[in-house]
């Protein structure tokens, strides 16, 4: 797809001079610029996040401060002082303006979705959409992820190879993510494709090639949104984004954001949640072994999956006044980086923190689901997603082991796979309900 000049040079201030600072700072060892740029990142950032930690609590680099310190990622997250912020946010003040030529439609990473705003916006924005993940709607699901599980196991080649991301993991969210905000099934393999385009803009100083995929499926997003918000309104369902439509609560530019959002967090964190489970469950036996003799064990595993191969690895806020952390004085304005896998693995509250085990007591107290205003709205639709999918897996395919080695997403903020390989062993009967 052609793009117009100006997204070019709003990728060159967005993300094309952050690309270069990282690649320079990296190429120099810095330990920040590495974890949000280099290849050892994407396969295993954990010795990385180790040396992080190791040159302190609050760690000041050229780029910004970071921490790996679970108290202080956890102070952050859950003090309002530091604010959020899209990429747009750190474009320096005069270029600022510039960014109004080359505007994209609503989408995830910029205003006004809820990830990137404060209150009262953000507070206006979630309370809507809040009222479709309480407990009582998560456990109205429960019959829908069953049957949409069970569907795709009974598809999958008993004896048999099979791409767990394409045909299982990826599958189990976005079916039920669409059925929540009325999308017809015909179009999931669609979600699917945007989902993947645009996921690169969670993080800092993505390529130009990255920029314009992402820009294009944006574009097409927001005319299928038009729509299907035009359809909602003639004919709503008994969806969240038709009780959304309906209630005239947000505009249209909101109603858009909201979705986007709500697909977006809706499928990645479960569809890496459930890949990352596969690899550490195949990986460590006996810890499967442990689940099969206790599969009272397995909501508390998925629990530890979150905590040692975290689905979202960072995130980021900016001090909206001048702040002490740790003893040191974070001024106005200025970025800390929060490594969330770097806290669920932070000696001081975990044991042992790079041991898997499946029975660890205060594995829940991982940080993966962020906290404070900004937790995540879906953190207990993709825990029961991940909890049923992964039992069933393992009950109905007991000697699944990998066929080759799994392909990492080349993200830094999202961490999952792009490509499972796996035999499947011979199916086992049908389990039970979980």
């Amino acid at each position: 797809m052609a793009m117009k000049p100006q997204y070019w040079f709003r990728w060159l201030v967005v993300q094309g001079t952050p690309r270069l600072a990282l690649k320079t700072y990296a190429r120099r060892g810095e330990t920040l610029a590495k974890l949000m740029s280099s290849p050892e990142a994407v396969q295993d950032p954990i010795p990385l996040l180790e040396s992080l930690r190791a040159q302190g609590r609050l760690v000041h680099s050229p780029l910004g401060w970071a921490t790996a310190d679970y108290e202080l990622v956890r102070t952050v997250l859950r003090d309002t002082t530091f604010k959020v912020a899209a990429a747009e946010g750190f474009v320096p003040g005069p270029l600022r303006p510039l960014m109004d030529l080359a505007t994209l439609p609503p989408n995830p990473v910029q205003p006004p979705s809820m990830l990137v705003i404060d209150p009262p916006d953000h507070t206006r924005m979630r309370k809507p959409v809040a009222s479709a993940f309480t407990p009582r709607a998560i456990a109205r699901l429960r019959d829908r992820v069953e049957s949409v599980t069970t569907e795709l196991l009974d598809a999958l080649p008993s004896g048999g190879s099979a791409d767990l991301v394409a045909d299982f993991a990826s599958q189990v969210p976005i079916a039920i993510i669409s059925e929540m905000l009325g999308f017809p099934d015909a179009d999931r393999d669609r979600f699917l494709a945007w989902g993947d385009a645009v996921s690169p803009m969670l993080d800092i100083g993505i390529s130009w090639r990255t920029t314009r995929g992402a820009s294009a499926a944006i574009l097409e997003m927001d005319h299928y949104l038009d729509e299907h918000i035009a359809r909602l309104r003639r004919e709503p369902g008994e969806d969240i984004l038709s009780g959304l439509v309906s209630s005239g609560t947000l505009d249209d530019t909101e109603l858009k954001a909201s979705a986007t959002l709500l697909m977006g967090a809706g499928f990645e964190t479960t569809v890496n949640l459930i890949s990352n489970g596969v690899v550490q469950l195949v990986n460590h036996r006996d810890q499967l072994n442990r689940l099969r003799e206790d599969p009272q064990l397995w909501p508390n595993a998925i629990e530890e999956i979150l905590r040692f191969d975290a689905p979202v690895q960072n995130t980021g806020r900016i001090a909206g006044r001048e702040v002490e952390l740790a003893g040191i004085t974070v001024h106005e304005g200025s970025t800390v980086v929060l490594s969330l896998s770097g806290a669920n693995r932070d000696p001081k509250v975990f044991a042992e923190p790079h041991r898997f085990d499946v029975t660890r007591a205060n594995a829940k107290d991982h940080l993966t689901f962020s906290s404070g205003i900004h937790a995540c709205l879906g953190a207990s639709l993709a825990r029961m997603e991940g909890t049923y999918a992964l039992r069933s897996l393992f009950e109905r395919f007991p000697n699944l082991v990998l066929a080759g080695r799994p392909e990492r997403r080349p993200l830094f903020t999202l961490h999952g796979y792009s490509r499972l390989p796996v035999l499947l062993g011979k199916r086992a009967e049908q389990p039970s309900s979980v």
